[in-house]
Formats: C-alpha cells, structure tokens, sequence
C-alpha cells in the first residue's frame, strides 16, 4: 500500500548555508546551518512565519539541534566544539534562550552528535574518537558518564525515550547500544560495514534503525541485539532517519534529494518525494494534527519543505 503526501509549503532560503539539522516541538521547528544563527519557526500558522532567530548562536555554524521530547529544551553543537543548552518560555511568547554552555574544553569534533532525554536533563554526545559523553544539564553540565567504543569517529547518536539506552553509529560501520542505568555496553550489533550517519530507537524502544553509507536502512531488535531487516531502495548515502509517533513508519532522508517513507510492518517503501536533487541533510516528522501526518525536509539547497499527507483531517 502506497502513501501519498503533498508538499504544503516550502521555506526558500531559510537559512544562507546548508541546512544541516532540524529539531521539532509540538508548534516550532528549529534549524540550524553553516551560518552563525538559528532559526525558530511557527509550525502552528499555516504560513510557519519566522518567530525567531538566535544570532550568533555558533560563531563557526552548527551541525547538530535536538529538542527534548517535553519540548521545553532544545541543544546544539557548533562547528567550533561548543555545546549550548536553550530552554523556551512559556506559550504563547515560546521565546527560546541559552542556559547552559558546556565548555568542557571542547575542540572542534569533540562533540559531534547529540541526544537530549525526554525531560532535558541528561545530554548524550558522540565525539571523533569514538568515546560518547553524558552531561547532566540540571547539574550545570557536570560530565557523569563516558562510554568508549573502538575509537572511530561517533557520526550519529540516539536516546530511548524511556531513558534506558544510548545508540550510537561510526565511521566504520560499528553500531554500540549501551545500558544508562549500568553504564555498560549492552551489544555491539552487526556492522554495516560504512559509516552510519543516523541511529534512531523507535517510540517503543523495541527497535533501533541504522544507515549511512551503506544506502540500507537495518533495522535491529534492542532487546536481543540482532538484526531483523534491512530497508532497501536509497541509492545514495542515507543522513537521517526519524520514526513516526505510532512506529508504524520510518522517514529517512538521502544525499540525492530523496525522502522515503517507510511501512515497518510491510518493510516496505510506500512514498518517495524529491524536491531536490541536493542532498537532504535532516528529516523529522511533525506532531499529527487532527488525522494527518506531516514530515519536514532540509538539506544543501538551504530551504525547509513541508509535507502532509493526502488523506485525513
């Protein structure tokens, strides 16, 4: 069974670089770029009017945003190593500002990725030797765990929503899943053998997506660290893969332009779109409105495009 879904509107020039992530909350999406800014935008309005830009937010651009799933806290990393925490005023202002910046004596690559728990209170970040660090931001960022890997270069990083386990995917294929509450590594799983630029754990925490490099999308079981498919269909490295609030679908996103959809439960891809033939560098889901659910696109040709799907409310 195939989806359709419709482009709804399109950000043009949203950012004067690359748009290199996207971070959602239930009414705003948040962007961030080679430039120096971060951008803040009304997925509320129809229109999603501009509500805010974070100047000089990183001086060198940023390369990674999260939002905490309570939506109240969002984190970021520069180009330059610098890590800095925003919390949002209340609605209807939902004004964002820094309240904490990790130092750390962070260097460029010292922080790569990141993931934030569902209340914001614990940050998880991958680094270029392959060690992934855990902040506890209410403790004004003291560092309280870091878990070593096989020293290749931490490119993606995940966090389930139960706050049980850390993902996170390298430069040379490897995937590590680690136990929070031991603050061990749970599996190394299979390798995909190329480097995987996005992990993500499904809203159950029952599955963990994997891909990159590789152009296949694996799909493994947390709880037994095996593999259970692999998605195919990308011809290009794949950046960024985001589930859907249910589970039942995967977005992901692909150095070609394209974005797919796809059925978890049929393996399945059941929509692909391409607004562009530049790489698309991060894809996120938006929180459903009435039936409907909607996905958002960013990448190289530094617009944000937005899509709903063609049945529901």
């Amino acid at each position: 069974m195939s989806k359709q879904y419709l482009t709804t509107h399109t950000i043009d020039d949203a950012h004067i670089t690359d748009i290199f992530s996207l971070a959602v909350t239930p009414s705003q999406i948040l962007s961030a770029s080679g430039a120096s800014s971060l951008k803040v935008h009304s997925t509320a309005d129809p229109a999603i009017p501009l509500t805010q830009t974070l100047s000089s937010a990183h001086k060198l651009g940023c390369h990674h945003i999260v939002t905490s799933r309570n939506s109240r806290y969002a984190a970021s990393v520069g180009f330059g190593g610098e890590v800095k925490i925003w919390a949002v005023s209340p609605a209807p202002e939902s004004q964002w500002s820094e309240v904490l910046s990790l130092q750390d004596s962070n260097k460029a690559g010292e922080v790569w990725a990141l993931a934030l728990s569902e209340d914001g209170q614990f940050l998880a970040g991958t680094t270029y030797d392959g060690r992934i660090n855990v902040w506890d931001v209410a403790a004004g960022g003291k560092k309280i765990r870091e878990y070593e890997t096989k020293g290749s270069f931490g490119m993606s990083i995940d966090m389930s929503r139960d706050g049980r386990f850390t993902a996170s995917g390298h430069e040379n294929g490897g995937v590590y899943v680690f136990n929070n509450d031991t603050g061990r590594m749970l599996y190394s799983l299979p390798s995909l053998m190329k480097p995987v630029r996005t992990v993500a754990f499904s809203p159950a925490g029952t599955r963990l997506a994997a891909a990159g490099d590789s152009r296949v999308i694996a799909l493994y079981d947390v709880q037994h660290g095996e593999q259970v498919a692999n998605l195919t269909g990308h011809s290009a490295w794949i950046n960024s893969v985001d589930w859907s609030d249910t589970g039942e679908y995967l977005l992901s996103g692909s150095f070609d332009g394209k974005a797919k959809v796809w059925s978890i439960d049929q393996r399945t891809c059941v929509a692909t779109h391409s607004e562009t033939d530049k790489a698309l560098w991060s894809v996120k889901w938006l929180p459903k409105t009435g039936k409907s659910e909607g996905f958002a696109t960013a990448g190289s040709n530094k617009s944000i495009s937005f899509y709903r799907e063609a049945t529901g409310g």
